[in-house]
């Protein structure tokens, strides 16, 4: 296959047609709002290769119940949605057993041991290595006993190629000037990191895409006609493109498109919300910090401040909840940070997969069809090793994907 379209424009579809395109490929991106990368530009910037372990776990499990009883609503069920989550919840129970967690955590653990290598090969690549800092981050908690909790939980947590440790003198003024008070309790991870810019790499991922030869399509696919067993993806506007290969990287729009060809994707949208501000009085060099009691990540970026939180099982169409802006102020008020507000406000969904491992492997349905996406919380993480497993899936070089083939949810 010498041609190639790549369905989706955010961090997985950018890291595909990149790694395809470093082998020699011709490559077109279809997107339809290709200047904004909607779930891949919300995100927090957060490189989390200490989350080795599958959100589908015995430990989340019992922790759904505090958590959406919880006052600061870090985890929502909207009653609207219910036809959405509840069925999607029933097999996130199943998929959090023990055992089939641990197949999870040991197919996920190799793709994350090779994410910080794959964004170091990206960034590299598109020639601005300092898209990428590796300064690790911080875990806070309020209180001396959530952080004697927290502490004793990620001891006993596999981190993958992170360290933590906790703070030391100098750390601990750093955090105190933040925060006008001293913190309970804190760690710092090293061997994890975050991006310099979302603006800023997608536009290098851009800049380098089309100089490389590639081709940028706007529009929306709304299908996968297959003829003579090969695939090709059909626009809103009527238009049918055609392609040695195709690679469905859309995240929650993948789903419409490989259910079109009988394949069986039980994924939801996993709504996260996040405030975006000027940098303020943020000091320049603080690596993103995470303030663990209240489910909120703050990360100082080149020219912009951001604040995410919430975990929402909804729907994509589903409107906004305006009470959680308003509940993630209030936190950033609480903690007391120079965290410039209102902010603006942004809520995307994370492709989400009820065992939270990614879709990535090779269609049963047409010759010629790839996909990669469903990457839930670790789509920035994953997006570049992703690329490179397709690529090398593509000329039937890499290594076992089987654990994430679309197939293991067709009994289910």
């Amino acid at each position: 296959m010498r041609s190639f379209l790549v369905v989706g424009g955010g961090i997985v579809g950018y890291s595909v047609a990149l790694a395809l395109q470093a082998r020699g490929r011709s490559v077109v991106i279809v997107d339809d709002a290709p200047s904004v990368p909607a779930a891949s530009w919300g995100n927090a910037g957060h490189i989390a290769v200490e989350q080795v372990e599958p959100l589908a776990s015995p430990a989340t499990l019992r922790g759904v119940p505090k958590r959406l009883l919880a006052k600061d609503d870090a985890l929502s069920l909207p009653l609207r949605d219910v036809r959405h989550w509840l069925p999607f919840g029933m097999r996130l129970a199943a998929a959090a057993r023990p055992d089939r967690f641990r197949a999870g955590k040991a197919a996920l653990s190799p793709l994350i041991g090779g994410a910080m290598g794959a964004w170091e090969r990206l960034v590299q690549g598109v020639g601005q290595p300092d898209l990428l800092i590796q300064d690790g981050h911080f875990v806070i908690w309020d209180t001396p006993v959530s952080a004697a909790r927290g502490l004793t939980a990620w001891q006993a947590a596999d981190t993958g190629t992170t360290r933590f440790r906790p703070i030391d003198a100098d750390e601990r003024e750093w955090l105190t000037r933040l925060l006008g008070r001293a913190p309970a309790g804190a760690i710092r991870f090293t061997g994890s990191g975050h991006i310099a810019s979302h603006d800023l790499l997608f536009t290098a991922l851009r800049r380098h895409f089309v100089e490389r030869g590639g081709v940028m399509v706007t529009g929306r696919a709304v299908g996968l006609p297959v003829t003579d067993g090969k695939t090709a993806v059909a626009l809103s506007d009527g238009r049918v493109l055609t392609a040695d290969g195709v690679v469905v990287a859309a995240g929650v729009a993948s789903k419409p498109l490989l259910e079109g060809i009988g394949h069986k994707v039980p994924m939801i949208a996993e709504r996260g919300y996040h405030l975006h501000a000027d940098v303020g009085h943020w000091p320049t060099d603080l690596p993103p910090l995470v303030f663990e009691d209240r489910a909120l990540i703050v990360t100082r970026f080149r020219d912009y401040l951001r604040a995410s939180s919430f975990v929402e099982f909804s729907h994509p169409d589903s409107p906004p909840d305006p009470a959680k802006w308003e509940r993630l102020r209030g936190r950033i008020r609480d903690l007391g940070l120079p965290f410039p507000l209102p902010a603006r406000e942004w809520v995307g969904c994370r492709p989400t997969l009820p065992d939270y491992l990614p879709a990535i492997g090779r269609s049963d349905r047409a010759a010629n069809l790839f996909y990669a996406f469903g990457h839930q919380h670790l789509g920035l993480t994953l997006g570049p090793v992703t690329g490179e497993r397709i690529a090398a899936l593509v000329t039937d070089q890499g290594p076992d994907l089987s654990a994430f083939d679309l197939n293991r949810f067709a009994g289910t």
